[in-house]
């Protein structure tokens, strides 16, 4: 067990000495479980503009884990203590940045900020009998604006309240991450991943994109370019169904964007640069923080006996994405596909129909798997699929121990 000491910074132009600070470091579990690293209450702000250097709680977290600083802010009026923020601030560092130092950011607004205008208010006209005066406030413009949706259409995609919305839903788990027509099955599999076990992560990531325009996962970099930024083409289908949410495209997209160093994921319709190949998306794991158990991916299909064992790791409740050809979902309709296309994360270990495990000599067993999928988590492989079947459409998959 150890415990840290913590401090971060403050953005303002008002004397140090009228400001003082709540600061609580936290992380939320999947079933929603708060574990508390810091709390304390109306401190005061030292002459730096930095908080008092705190001592953490025991924890026998690993470095790698992922907190939640937030912070409130007062400033003293009249002999009382007044909060100058509309909503606590939050950003999100590991442990190791917070032990370190490092827990606040070289951008000045990505910080806890408080001005104060030192401006006089003026008239805007000679006629003194209207009294009607003026002072200039700036403000950033939010990060994300679709180019045929500008801010205040009615069908504006990443509208705030409309945002919050979705957020809600997901994090409720009545809706999950879903890439529509998009090809964004690698991050949908990461995104769906890192909401059921961290959802607090998942939410503050969501955040600070749309607020922000990037953010940092552990050590992924999220930082999409000023095309997925401005994204152009049709969000909505010719029924007015969406055709990829705003919530999805500020997540899913983001992240593909980050790592495309030639085509920029800019265009809803674009198909070529949102493809993920197994090594980055293990990349994109790794990174936030999750730790590989076990990789058979393979640029040919599975056995019978890989099948077996990626089913042992989903039995010991690890994380298991697959690599495999969509033609094996009922989704697909009545074709079929062998080529490796799409991205999927398994709820539950392959099963027989009639009940029972999976043996490698089960190759004509009628099986069924419940996976993640374009937004849903059901039983979705096709009916009278048998073990022979399904392994000739996986191209293995990579395991995750999930992240805590």
């Amino acid at each position: 067990m150890s415990k840290y000491n913590v401090y971060t910074k403050i953005e303002s132009n008002v004397s140090a000495v009228d400001l003082f600070y709540d600061l609580n470091v936290y992380r939320t579990d999947a079933n929603n479980k708060k574990y508390m690293l810091l709390s304390v209450a109306q401190q005061p702000v030292t002459p730096n503009y930095q908080t008092q250097s705190h001592e953490t709680n025991e924890t026998e977290d690993e470095l790698s884990v992922i907190y939640i600083m937030e912070i409130n802010l007062y400033r003293k009026h009249g002999g009382k203590l007044i909060s100058v923020l509309p909503s606590p601030a939050k950003k999100m560092y590991t442990l190791g940045e917070i032990s370190s130092g490092k827990a606040y950011s070289k951008s000045k607004r990505e910080n806890v900020c408080y001005f104060e205008t030192k401006a006089q208010t003026k008239p805007i006209n000679d006629n003194r009998d209207e009294n009607i005066l003026s002072v200039q406030i700036t403000c950033l413009e939010r990060a994300f604006i679709a180019k045929e949706y500008p801010i205040g259409s009615a069908d504006d995609p990443f509208d705030k309240k409309k945002i919050e919305s979705q957020l809600t839903s997901r994090i409720k788990h009545s809706t999950y991450p879903n890439q529509g027509g998009t090809s964004l099955c690698g991050p949908a599999s990461f995104f769906y991943c890192l909401l059921m076990d961290r959802p607090d992560v998942y939410k503050q990531a969501v955040n600070e994109l749309w607020l922000h325009g990037k953010t940092k996962i552990g050590t992924l970099d999220i930082s999409p370019g000023n095309g997925c930024r401005h994204p152009k083409g049709s969000f909505y289908d010719e029924y007015g169904r969406e055709a990829v949410s705003g919530l999805d495209w500020i997540t899913l997209a983001s992240l593909r964007d980050s790592e495309n160093s030639i085509m920029s994921y800019d265009e809803v319709g674009d198909q070529v640069a949102g493809i993920t190949m197994w090594g980055r998306l293990t990349e994109w794991f790794e990174k936030a923080g999750y730790e590989k158990i076990f990789d058979n991916t393979s640029l040919s299909h599975a056995t019978e006996a890989d099948i077996v064992k990626l089913n042992s790791y989903m039995q010991q409740g690890y994380r298991v994405v697959t690599l495999i050809s969509a033609g094996m979902l009922k989704g697909w309709g009545s074709g079929d596909s062998s080529s490796k296309n799409h991205w999927i994360v398994w709820d539950d270990a392959v099963c027989k129909v009639n009940g029972g495990d999976i043996t490698i000599k089960d190759s004509d067993e009628l099986i069924e798997l419940k996976l993640f999928s374009w937004g849903r988590v059901d039983w979705q492989t096709k009916n009278n699929s048998t073990l022979s079947y399904f392994a000739k459409h996986v191209f293995g998959g990579v395991v995750f121990k999930p992240m805590k």
